[in-house]
């Protein structure tokens, strides 16, 4: 039996708050929660009564995040990329977090494992 977990990927190449990284994390999670609720029930409901394990990472480019969200849509992996809405920190549509998951484990590392907690 697999656990289950979810990665928040965060860019470190623009320049936010701890308040405004941490509210990009929450969107980030709630969404892909969502995602995988509707979609993954099963993997949903493990992760949630596992109590939700979650990393957050550091990822250090656009476009490099945009490789991690082509690996979960590839692996049909429940995912939230946020786009902010420019109303505090960062303009209008700056990509700021991935969410990956929540899935089985393995899975989710094969594509994360790698990455440096931040």
């Amino acid at each position: 039996m697999f656990e289950y977990k979810m990665v928040i990927l965060v860019r470190s190449d623009i320049k936010m708050s701890k308040g405004k990284m941490a509210a990009q994390v929450a969107h980030a999670a709630v969404s892909a929660s969502e995602e995988a609720r509707k979609k993954n029930s099963d993997w949903w409901k493990a992760w949630m009564g596992e109590g939700q394990k979650k990393a957050v990472v550091k990822i250090n480019s656009l476009e490099e995040l945009k490789k991690y969200e082509y690996q979960a849509i590839k692996q049909k992996i429940p995912h939230a990329l946020i786009t902010d809405r420019g109303l505090t920190e960062v303009p209008p549509g700056t990509v700021t977090a991935l969410a990956i998951g929540p899935g089985p484990e393995p899975v989710i590392d094969s594509i994360t494992g790698g990455l440096t907690l931040l």
